[in-house]
Formats: structure tokens, C-alpha cells, sequence
């Protein structure tokens, strides 16, 4: 897998610390900037949505192995050794990207040359510059882990891809989607308007889980009815990212809401929901707190 108006709701996590920012830029906007100067603050944001929307559209198909011109489980290029290095140093590069522009301190330093208000727009941008990368330079590996046969199975592996999907991008639109890359934020600089802290709420799926993002994320890296080395790599290094990216990413979030946080990490599993629980008394807590 870095805000909003007086009013409105959001929660935490990291696609969900993003709302870390809020504070940070809050009240930074100049509305006395020049119209052109904020035309084109938000012309650059709105291409670098666009661009991350086209990401998406073709990760769905290179990590499905739908419709690309080089998929995920093509077949063998280059020699096993060379095509596990070239992957691991893909991957390597995009989890390092992603984390350490996401840190705070890097915030700090990297906004002294990009405008603080289109700084989530230029993370977006960035690691969608490295995603293509990744998906052109994918070295596919060959050989093969499962591969599913039976067409209810294959059709019920495809579903749980595609609901990985569905969960991934409801997710976004529950913490606020335009927010999350960073569209918001230069409309608002387009109109003048500084960027307000958003009130602390666990809408629908982060009642149960404080990261059904990364849960979208999961479903959509292992629910494939053929597994090969090479998407097996892309699995195994991916969901390790993530599960290390994650303690960060909270660390953060504790520094920001303190106890507010914490509570909700104590109340609401991070990952896999629980079936029997009692919630009411969690949910009450953390709804009551306020982002930053």
C-alpha cells in the first residue's frame, strides 16, 4: 500500500496515516496564492490521480494475469537466478520508497522543496512511477506451486481475487479515498480553503479490523487458482512488507493520538476479525476520540 473539511469523518491506519498530515499542513494553505499558481497545484494532483487510477486498473490485470501484455505468471525470460535477484530488487526498492516517504521526519525534510500541500500527490505519483516500473521490468520465473483444476475451485479463487479488490478500494472510499491521494487537498488549495483535521470515526470495516486496506491487499496476492514461483515471491515479500510496514505505520499513529490510539489497537484486531467479541464497549471508546 500518508485532512478534509470542518465536519466530515475519517479514520486511522496508513493509507489511513495520511490523516497524520492533516495536522502538519493544517492552516498551511495560503488562500491568497495566485489563481494560477493554484491551477496548477491542482492540474499536478489531478494527473497524479489519473495516473493511479490507470495503476490500479493494470495491477488488477498483471497480478490476475488478465489482459496485460506481460502478467505476473508469464512465462520464463531470463535465468532463475537473475530473474529472483531483478524481482527482489523491484520489490526492495518500492517497499523502501514507500516507507520512507510515508515517515514523518522525511515529511519534514522533503516538503522544505515540494509544496507541503501537494506533497501526498507526489507520493502517489512516485510510487506509481515505481509500480510501472515493477510491471515492466517483472521477471517471470516459471514453474508451479498449485494450480487449481477444477473450475468451482478456480471460479471461487477468482472471486475471492476480485473481493480483494472490492475490500482494497472500499476501504479507501470509507478513510476518505480523495483524500488518500491527495486530490482533496489541492481542491481545497484550488479554492482557497485550508486543509481541516478530521473527526476520529471507525465506519463499517474498521469496526473489525484496524487494516481491511491490507486485508484487500492479502486477498488479492494469494487467492489465485494457479501459484507459480514467481507470483509465490511476489506473495511471500509483498505480505512481509506489509506486516512490518504496519508497525510503523502505528508507532506513528500512537506518537500522534496517544492513548486514543492505543485503545483502538487493544480493542480491534489488526488483520482477521473476530467472530465472537464484544464490541460495543470498544467501538464506543474509539469513536468518541479525534484524529489528527
Amino acid at each position: 500500500m500518508k485532512y478534509e473539511a470542518t465536519g466530515n469523518k475519517t479514520i486511522v491506519g496508513r493509507q489511513e496515516t495520511s490523516q497524520i498530515e492533516a495536522t502538519r499542513i493544517s492552516g498551511s494553505i495560503a488562500p491568497e496564492a495566485g489563481r494560477v499558481s493554484r491551477v496548477l497545484v491542482f492540474t499536478y494532483g489531478l494527473v497524479a490521480y489519473v495516473i493511479c487510477l490507470g495503476t490500479f486498473v493494470y495491477a488488477f490485470g498483471f497480478i490476475g494475469n488478465y489482459g496485460v501484455p506481460k502478467a505476473m505468471d508469464s512465462g520464463r525470460e531470463n535465468s532463475l537466478a537473475q530473474a529472483l535477484l531483478i524481482d527482489a530488487l523491484l520489490l526492495g526498492v518500492f517497499a523502501v520508497q514507500h516507507s520512507v516517504m510515508a515517515r514523518p521526519w522525511f515529511k519534514e525534510w522533503w516538503t522544505r522543496f515540494v509544496p507541503k500541500i501537494a506533497e501526498r500527490s507526489t507520493y502517489v505519483l512516485v510510487s506509481c512511477v515505481l509500480m510501472f516500473v515493477l510491471f515492466w521490468q517483472w521477471q517471470p520465473i516459471g514453474g508451479t506451486i498449485w494450480d487449481v483444476q477444477n473450475s468451482i475451485g478456480r471460479g471461487l479463487l477468482f472471486g475471492l481475487y476480485v473481493v480483494g479488490w472490492i475490500v482494497l478500494l472500499t476501504a479507501t472510499f470509507l478513510i476518505n479515498h480523495f483524500d488518500l491521494f491527495g486530490l482533496r487537498q489541492v481542491f481545497l488549495f484550488l479554492r482557497g480553503k485550508d486543509v481541516k483535521p478530521l473527526k476520529f470515526a471507525t465506519p463499517a470495516l474498521y469496526k473489525y479490523v484496524r487494516h481491511p486496506l491490507y486485508v484487500g491487499w492479502f486477498l488479492t496476492f494469494w487467492a489465485t487458482p494457479t501459484m507459480t514461483a514467481a507470483h509465490l515471491v511476489f506473495a511471500v515479500l509483498s505480505s512481509a512488507y506489509i506486516l512490518v510496514a504496519i508497525q510503523f505505520e502505528e508507532r506513528d499513529l500512537i506518537t500522534v493520538h496517544g492513548e486514543r490510539y492505543a485503545q483502538y489497537r487493544r480493542s480491534v484486531p489488526m488483520l482477521i476479525p473476530r467472530l465472537f467479541s464484544r464490541q460495543p464497549e470498544s467501538r464506543r471508546t474509539v469513536s468518541d476520540s479525534t484524529t489528527a
